[in-house]
């Protein structure tokens, strides 16, 4: 019987005009053809070729809120999808509600309008509404693309195409090319589809982040929003509660310091939590051993946690427990072992004990705290965070 020939997935492949993937039987590379459809930018080899627009004229806006000056995944996910999309003679442009730290043009994007005082800490959606339909109308956008979470992009993805008189809009949207949208229908045994509506609200994992070239990155200033000020609500923002890191579900908590076998002192690790304001987590060795409740646990068999700062203490990373913190944004290990598994997952890795490392953490902290002041009580993921 004869083989049939399997094509490898992690082969190079080619991004199509239409902004989809194709592996192609015969090719070796995808770094001419796209060098080919996009006029190269920079001289060094391993630069991304910008997009080229000619004579644009029209533009697909992106919009989403950033943390602490970044987008996280879904919300790139969101750009790509535009830029993919984007032909010949359209920008990208990315309207951010808050600071914007990331390079822009990295992410695909021609424009970026910033609007910093849009902080996440801040309820105010019906400024925000204005700000992106401000936007919209300014720079004549044929669509408005935005990532579908059940934060503040999903709900102002919503506002707005319900306060535009006409707008047709697709959510939870996970295919995506230039003629047409998908989302799941019937209890995801089918799929719904559509034009290319006017709002486009994407599921996460609908489009890879990740691009074959590069936007413009043009900075423009916010001036031209002219209906972004602030005006009387219906409604009156009441702030933030603050409460101990240690109420917070691990789920939600946005900064983690865990511990393993490897952590003796078990005091002078919740006095580092504590100092940090950081929720407590633990390896299923550590929660074995009776030193922390078994809802402290993090892996395959525990939690699965999203913090954007997850500092592992003498945790030596099974892949259980590496499968708990896959969503975590910076990952720091302190580890006797400089081979430990979880030093190939961690963004940053200290090799050393954990007992003299939690003392000297402390110690600076310690001594921050009176030029600094005494820091707040951790808050929910959505509302805290240490810079990163």
């Amino acid at each position: 019987m004869d083989k049939i020939k399997r094509i490898d997935p992690r082969r190079p492949f080619i991004i199509t005009a239409a902004g989809l993937r194709r592996i192609t039987l015969g090719e070796t590379g995808s770094a001419d053809a796209h060098a080919a459809h996009w006029p190269a930018h920079g001289h060094g080899a391993a630069a991304k070729p910008r997009r080229m627009v000619s004579d644009p004229r029209h533009v697909m806006l992106v919009a989403a809120h950033s943390e602490r000056g970044a987008l996280d995944d879904h919300a790139r996910q969101a750009v790509a999808a535009a830029a993919l999309l984007a032909d010949a003679q359209t920008e990208v442009a990315l309207l951010v509600f808050g600071e914007m730290k990331d390079d822009a043009a990295e992410l695909g994007a021609d424009k970026l309008i910033a609007l910093p005082e849009f902080d996440r800490r801040t309820f105010a959606p019906e400024a925000e509404l204005r700000a992106l339909q401000a936007c919209a109308t300014a720079l004549s956008a044929r669509h408005v693309f935005m990532p579908d979470n059940a934060a503040a992009d999903g709900d102002l993805g919503r506002r707005y195409a319900a306060a535009a008189a006409g707008a047709s809009v697709a959510t939870h949207v996970v295919e995506i090319d230039a003629r047409h949208v998908a989302t799941y229908a019937h209890a995801r045994r089918s799929f719904a589809t559509r034009a290319l509506p006017d709002v486009i609200l994407l599921a996460p994992g609908a489009v890879d982040a990740k691009l074959p070239f590069t936007g413009a990155g043009e900075r423009l200033s916010p001036d031209f929003l002219c209906a972004r000020g602030s005006s009387t609500h219906p409604y009156r923002d009441l702030g933030i509660e603050e409460i101990d890191a240690a109420r917070v579900a691990l789920e939600e908590a946005d900064f983690i310091v865990a511990a393993g076998n490897g952590v003796a002192d078990i005091g002078a690790f919740e006095q580092l939590a504590g100092a940090f304001g950081a929720a407590i987590a633990a390896s299923r060795v550590a929660v074995d051993n009776g030193h922390f409740s078994r809802d402290k646990q993090v892996g395959a068999t525990g939690k699965t946690v999203e913090a954007s700062v997850y500092i592992a203490f003498g945790i030596s990373g099974a892949v259980q427990h590496l499968q708990g913190i896959k969503d975590c944004r910076h990952v720091i290990a302190v580890n006797v072992d400089a081979s430990a598994p979880i030093a190939r997952r961690a963004n940053l890795t200290i090799v050393g004990d954990a007992r003299e490392t939690i003392a000297e953490l402390i110690a600076l902290v310690q001594a921050a705290r009176p030029a600094r002041g005494q820091p707040a009580p951790a808050r929910p993921r959505e509302l805290a965070g240490v810079a990163a």
